[in-house]
């Protein structure tokens, strides 16, 4: 499996790494029996993504969407954010191999539940359960692990 130079570069070089204090929207994904779990956190002013965090525990791909996602979508409108999809993260890395793919969309995902956990609060609704989306097919995991880097 061959990973993009820009793949390999978000991995060991994530941004907005870490926990956000008091934030707008939570989104987690993923299931920790099966590998992949993403945590993103959004802060959102004027209904525009102000500042993204994220914490994820999985492979290189699922670090690498995590973070490059959280660069996509800050600065955008909710709406435009809600635009952004798994292909456009994987576009953004300069592809994935077919067995990592699900790590993208994970990260679309993560974005959109944090999303529609921002309107849930804005509209005085209490919070979702937690999102679990387990892919049978990747079990093939580095072991590898974002943390809070504050």
């Amino acid at each position: 499996m061959a990973y993009s130079e820009k793949v390999i570069q978000y991995f060991m070089n994530p941004v907005n790494v870490g926990e956000m204090e008091n934030p707008d929207g939570v989104g987690e994904v993923g299931n920790p029996k099966c590998g992949d779990v993403m945590k993103i956190y959004l802060r959102i002013r004027d209904d525009k993504i102000e500042d993204v965090k994220f914490q994820t525990f999985g492979c290189a791909a699922a670090i690498a969407t995590s973070s490059m996602v959280t660069e996509m979508v800050k600065g955008k409108t909710i709406e435009e954010a809600l635009q952004v999809t798994n292909k456009d993260v994987a576009d953004a890395l300069g592809g994935l191999p077919p067995e990592k793919v699900h790590c993208s969309l994970l990260a679309e995902q993560g974005i959109k539940a944090a999303i529609e956990d921002h309107l849930r609060r804005k509209r005085g609704e209490a919070a979702a359960q937690e999102g679990e989306v387990c892919f049978s097919d990747h079990h093939d995991h580095e072991g590898s692990e974002s943390r809070a880097a504050d």
